[in-house]
C-alpha cells in the first residue's frame, strides 16, 4: 500500500501541470481578455467604469491621468497600450507567462489580483470561511438523511414507502440545487409569498452587537435556505447508493445464513450488513464533501449573495481577472487530487480486502 501512495502522490505534479496547461491554452483562444476589457471601456464601449469592479478606474489611474483618459474617447496612443499591457504581464509571449506561473505555484506564490490589491492566496483564505460553512453543513446534513433513508428503502423495497420516497428521490436527481433555490427564495426570501428567511449573506448589518446566542442564531437563520437547496439537490445520488449497497448485501447468503440461526433483524442489518454495505458510501465521502465545497456552491452562493469561494470565482471569470482562475483553479484541483487519494486509503481502511496495490498501473 505506501508503494501505491508513493506512486499516487507522484502523479499529483502532473496531473496538475497538465490541469493549468490545458486550461491556461484555453484562455490564450479565448477573445476579450482583461487588456481588452479595459481598452473596450476607455472607448465608451461600456456603459460605466464601475463594469470591473472599480478594477479598469484603478489601471487607468495608475497609467497616467485625466489626459489619457480622454484620449481613450480618439483612438488610444500605443505607449499607452503597452503600458497597460505591461501592467497585465500581457507584455510577454504566452510560453514565458506560463513558466513564470508555473514557477511561482511551486512555492503556493498565487500572485496578484488585477483588480484588488491583495494576494490570490489571500483572497482565497479570506472567502473560504464561507464556503466551508456551507459545504460542512450541506454534507452533513445529506449523510444524515441519505444514510436512513437508504436503509429504510432498502429494507422496504418495493413497498408503498420505498416507492414514494422514490419519486422524491427523482426530483432532487432531476432538478438542479440553483432551482430550489430560486423556488424557495420565492416562496419563503420576499419572493412572492412568505418573507421568513433573508436573502442575503450569512450575517445581519447589526451581527456585531448581538449577544453570543443570537450571533448563533443569526448565522444559523441565514444559512437555512441555501444549505436547505444544496442538500434537497444533493441528497438523491447518495441515497439510492445506499439503498443499492444495502440491497446488494442483504441478498448475499451470510445474511440467509444469519437469519437462518435466528438473528434478529436489527442484529443482522447493523451488525452484519451495515460494515460491508457502507463501503461505498463512506469511501466517497471525500468526493462529496469537495464537491459540495467548490461546485456545489458556486450558484448557490451567486444567487444568495454569499461572499465565497463560488461567487469569487465566478466574479474573476467575469472579470477576466486570471490571477485568481488560475489561482483558484490550481488550488481546487491540488485538493481534489488528495482527496481522491483519501478516497483510495479510506476504502482500503473500511475494507482490508481492498488491495490497491495489487493493481496493475
Amino acid at each position: 500500500m505506501f508503494a501505491y501512495i508513493i506512486r499516487r502522490i507522484a502523479l499529483i505534479p502532473l496531473t496538475l501541470f497538465g490541469i493549468i496547461a490545458l486550461n491556461f491554452a484555453i484562455v490564450q483562444m479565448a477573445p476579450g481578455g482583461p487588456v481588452e476589457r479595459v481598452l473596450a471601456q476607455l472607448r465608451g464601449l461600456e456603459s460605466s467604469m464601475g463594469g470591473l469592479s472599480g478594477g479598469g478606474g484603478d489601471i487607468v489611474r495608475a497609467s497616467g491621468s485625466a489626459n489619457s483618459m480622454y484620449r481613450g474617447a480618439q483612438g488610444l496612443d500605443p505607449a499607452f497600450v503597452k503600458d497597460i499591457e505591461r501592467q497585465f504581464g500581457f507584455d510577454k509571449p504566452p510560453l514565458e507567462r506560463f513558466t513564470l506561473m508555473m514557477k511561482n505555484y511551486l512555492t503556493f506564490d498565487l500572485g496578484q489580483s488585477f483588480y484588488r490589491t491583495i494576494d490570490v492566496g489571500d483572497l482565497i483564505v479570506e472567502k473560504m470561511p464561507v464556503s466551508i460553512s456551507i459545504g460542512l453543513w450541506s454534507t452533513l446534513i445529506i449523510y444524515l438523511i441519505s444514510i436512513p433513508l437508504g436503509i429504510a428503502k432498502a429494507v422496504r423495497d418495493g413497498s408503498r414507502f420505498d416507492v414514494a420516497t422514490s419519486y422524491v428521490v427523482v426530483i432532487g436527481y432531476a432538478v438542479p440545487s440553483f432551482m430550489f433555490a430560486i423556488v424557495l427564495i420565492v416562496l419563503f426570501a420576499g419572493g412572492s409569498y412568505l418573507n421568513w428567511f433573508p436573502l442575503r449573506g450569512l450575517t445581519s448589518d447589526n451581527w456585531s452587537s448581538l449577544s453570543m446566542g443570537g450571533k448563533v442564531l443569526d448565522y444559523l437563520w441565514h444559512l437555512i435556505l441555501p444549505v436547505t437547496a444544496m442538500t434537497i439537490g444533493g441528497f438523491a445520488s447518495l441515497t439510492m447508493l445506499t439503498k443499492n449497497c444495502f440491497l446488494d448485501e442483504i441478498n448475499k447468503q451470510y445474511v440467509l445464513t444469519a437469519k437462518a440461526k435466528g438473528l434478529t433483524q436489527n442484529r443482522i442489518l447493523y451488525g452484519h450488513v451495515f460494515r460491508n454495505a457502507m463501503l461505498l458510501v463512506i469511501a466517497g465521502f471525500p468526493a462529496t464533501l469537495v464537491s459540495m465545497l467548490f461546485t456545489g456552491s458556486l450558484l448557490i452562493e451567486v444567487i444568495f449573495s454569499l461572499d465565497g469561494l463560488g461567487l469569487l470565482g465566478y466574479q474573476a471569470i467575469l472579470d477576466r481577472d486570471y490571477p485568481v482562475v488560475f489561482g483558484t483553479l490550481y488550488l481546487f484541483s491540488l485538493i481534489g487530487l488528495v482527496l481522491n487519494l483519501l478516497s483510495d486509503l479510506t476504502y482500503h481502511m473500511v475494507d482490508p480486502r481492498i488491495d490497491f496495490e495489487s493493481r496493475q498501473t
